[in-house]
């Protein structure tokens, strides 16, 4: 009897996933958002950090990146849009990621326990790609949906976490 080989089954986020992902998106851009206004407008107290070129690129990165995935991940897919903001948008998370590296003004100049998450974005996305150029569509579509929300947007919320600096940059 010969094998059929099974053909993978397109997994897709239950409405209430995707709106729990849209509201966790809305909730960290515009808070990145306000908090790096208040510090553009002198609101709160102008700190070294505000001037460090890792912490600017990582901020200038994962800003547009937050709602840049989510359309990749809501919108129509497979087409050539998709690919090419898919592209730009893993572009981003490579840049956030690597620049992230670089901030570590928390720990007195060593990782703190949130550049854990470096290495998370790195594999994901060689996973990802990797699956996507395999045909294993479903394989990368899980691991896209994963990534945007344990390597997005779970970081940046942490970020606002007390003694943290968007935090610091928010409530001061």
């Amino acid at each position: 009897m010969a094998s059929v080989p099974q053909q993978e089954v397109a997994i897709d986020l239950p409405r209430i996933g995707k709106g729990a992902l849209l509201v966790g998106a809305t909730v960290l851009a515009g808070a990145t958002m306000i908090a790096v206004a208040r510090v553009l407008t002198g609101m709160t107290p102008s700190t070294y950090e505000a001037k460090q070129v890792a912490i600017l690129i990582h901020l200038a990165t994962v800003l547009p990146a937050i709602p840049l995935g989510l359309w990749v991940l809501l919108a129509r897919k497979g087409d050539a849009r998709h690919k090419m903001l898919g592209r730009i948008w893993a572009v981003l998370m490579l840049t956030a990621a690597t620049s992230a590296i670089f901030i570590r003004t928390i720990n007195h100049g060593q990782f703190s326990w949130i550049h854990l998450f470096v290495p998370v974005v790195f594999i994901a996305l060689f996973r990802a790609i990797r699956a996507a150029r395999m045909g294993r569509i479903a394989r990368h579509k899980q691991i896209m949906w994963t990534l945007y929300s344990a390597g997005l947007l779970l970081p940046g919320l942490f970020a606002f976490l007390p003694g943290r600096l968007l935090w610091h940059w928010l409530m001061l």
